[in-house]
């Protein structure tokens, strides 16, 4: 099945990623990241065990390892020297975790003490950018608190609490689901993206925590509904847009060239949204793209928030 438009067309592989076959699999909650090692290797994760899963290029399970966190809602991995490690945000306890590539625990940072929390505030990370070294940047670490405070703290490569930001710096407003952060390095100068979901918006940010502009909810030009996550490839970005239920594809300066896999109103009229019976999925149609992740050659592959879990990939075709 071919999805997307004539400049960029895609192959759809419907529940791509052999999941192992058993019940936590079947009946678990799948609200987590995905990401791409160097080797082509798909990095995802098993909720229900929990564990972090290794697929080859051809979906089959790989290896697996006990995660220490109990969901992997945000997956970034990062390449220091010619090391790999994984960072993993945890919604759920409020843990950020770095490992090595075999699940070695090398960094943990913990809530920061600033005073959104101070006055009662909820802290639930969502996802983790780097802005890496490799790329000219220092390891800065960057954490959004998704689902707590909508907050996105800012930390050096030891793990120290250098800044934070709320929304308010600019015209783009208080953050809302500040799901998903991406570090952008296609241009001169790096910045900081952010899938401001429940505003229907992207912003965008310095590295030194300066808001640069906002875009997808212009008046009379709206053409973000609710951006997720991020994954690039070449100079396009790939945006995951849960409740659009699509994958939408911008180009350098930051204009929608391609919508793929949409299933516009899945949310609204299929009762029990997100977690639908999976003999109502359609192939070449997604339900509500959560993670997301491209690799060197541009296929996309899609981790969506669903009972029972559905990895798909979408192979470039042009």
């Amino acid at each position: 099945m071919q999805v997307g438009n004539s400049r960029h067309n895609y192959s759809w592989h419907e529940k791509w990623a052999k999941l192992p076959n058993s019940n936590s699999v079947k009946d678990g909650w799948a609200h987590h990241g995905i990401c791409v090692s160097k080797t082509g290797d798909v990095i995802s994760f098993h909720p229900g065990e929990p564990a972090v899963l290794t697929f080859d290029e051809n979906g089959s399970l790989k290896k697996s390892w006990a995660a220490p966190v109990e969901n992997a809602h945000g997956m970034t991995l990062v390449q220091e020297s010619n090391e790999e490690f994984l960072w993993l945000a945890d919604n759920l306890t409020g843990r950020v975790m770095k490992t090595t590539i075999d699940g070695e625990v090398v960094m943990s940072i913990d809530q920061p003490d600033v005073k959104a929390y101070k006055e009662g505030g909820n802290y639930a990370p969502t996802d983790v950018a780097v802005f890496e070294e490799r790329f000219g940047g220092s390891g800065q670490i960057i954490i959004t608190d998704g689902y707590g405070s909508s907050n996105i703290h800012y930390y050096d490569k030891n793990g120290t609490h250098l800044n934070t930001i709320n929304g308010e710096e600019g015209d783009g407003g208080h953050f809302a689901t500040p799901h998903g952060v991406w570090i952008d390095t296609r241009k001169s100068e790096a910045e900081l993206y952010i899938a401001d979901r429940s505003n229907g918006q992207i912003q965008v940010y310095g590295l030194d925590g300066t808001y640069k502009k906002c875009f997808g909810k212009a008046p009379g030009a709206s053409w973000l509904h609710s951006p997720s996550g991020f994954a690039s490839w070449n100079n396009f970005l790939i945006v995951a847009e849960l409740r659009g239920s699509r994958v939408t594809i911008l180009d350098l300066d930051d204009n929608p060239v391609a919508y793929v896999g949409e299933n516009s109103g899945a949310f609204i009229y299929n009762e029990g949204w997100p977690n639908v019976p999976h003999e109502t999925l359609s192939p070449g149609k997604f339900n509500s793209p959560h993670g997301i992740a491209a690799d060197i050659d541009g296929n996309i592959y899609v981790a969506e928030w669903l009972i029972g879990s559905r990895v798909n990939k979408l192979s470039r075709s042009t």
